[in-house]
């Protein structure tokens, strides 16, 4: 594989995040991470290292490279902080070009193409893509690769607190936000976007059920078994 830099194997892995076909708390091993790309060990840690820095994986001592599981916390730290992000790029939007709502609706409609038919993964990364995506339509170039990041890091939460909210949910409503744009209402767009990033959120099981006292607990585990007529 030729013009494989470090950068480009950091950004390979955060796709895969995207795409969720990386999980979290997955094991990241360099050696099989340099023969996949070709390269060497040493090239393959410093993208490690990369993705370290940006809050991707961690290294455990004696055990290896492994993609971060994501506390309940930073979970809810990353989708605020998209929250700050995404209002802000809408609250100054205007009304978009007729070029920048034509794009938006071709991502609108690959995402739909993914949901129909049956792959996951590129299912999965479009619909995060869109807000990269809306970003960049917006000339907001310099914040892309932020919003790839919290995105990203939304993604492993989805990913590890197992996420109810469907994918057909979450494409209409990117559609209802482009729909806002379009017509001009930026404000409605803008709330529209907080009420989605907020349904991702809320979709997280990020609660643990009610664990039973030790009594009630024992009186479960020691009740009898329910076996069909006849085998006592």
């Amino acid at each position: 594989m030729t013009d494989v830099t470090p950068t480009h194997i950091a950004e390979r892995v955060v796709e895969a995040i995207l795409a969720q076909k990386l999980a979290p708390g997955e094991r990241l091993g360099e050696q099989a991470l340099a023969e996949n790309f070709g390269v060497s060990r040493t090239m393959v840690r410093e993208a490690l290292m990369q993705l370290q820095a940006r809050g991707f994986v961690e290294v455990q001592s004696r055990r290896g490279w492994y993609v971060v599981e994501p506390s309940a916390d930073e979970a809810r730290d990353a989708f605020a902080a998209r929250r700050i992000v995404e209002a802000g790029i809408l609250a100054e939007a205007g009304r978009p070009l007729a070029k920048v709502i034509r794009k938006l609706r071709e991502h609108i409609a690959d995402e739909q193409r993914a949901i129909a038919g049956a792959d996951a993964a590129t299912r999965a990364f479009l619909l995060a893509d869109f807000h990269v995506c809306l970003a960049d339509q917006m000339g907001h170039r310099l914040l892309c690769d932020v919003l790839r990041d919290l995105t990203a890091r939304t993604t492993l939460a989805a990913t590890l607190f197992q996420s109810r909210h469907e994918a057909v949910e979450s494409c209409a409503e990117h559609a209802a936000i482009v729909a806002a744009l379009e017509a001009g209402d930026t404000p409605h767009a803008r709330q529209l976007m907080l009420d989605h990033i907020g349904n991702v959120e809320q979709a997280l099981q990020v609660e643990a059920p009610p664990q039973p006292d030790a009594d009630e607990r024992l009186r479960s585990t020691l009740a009898p078994v329910a076996l069909p007529r006849g085998i006592r």
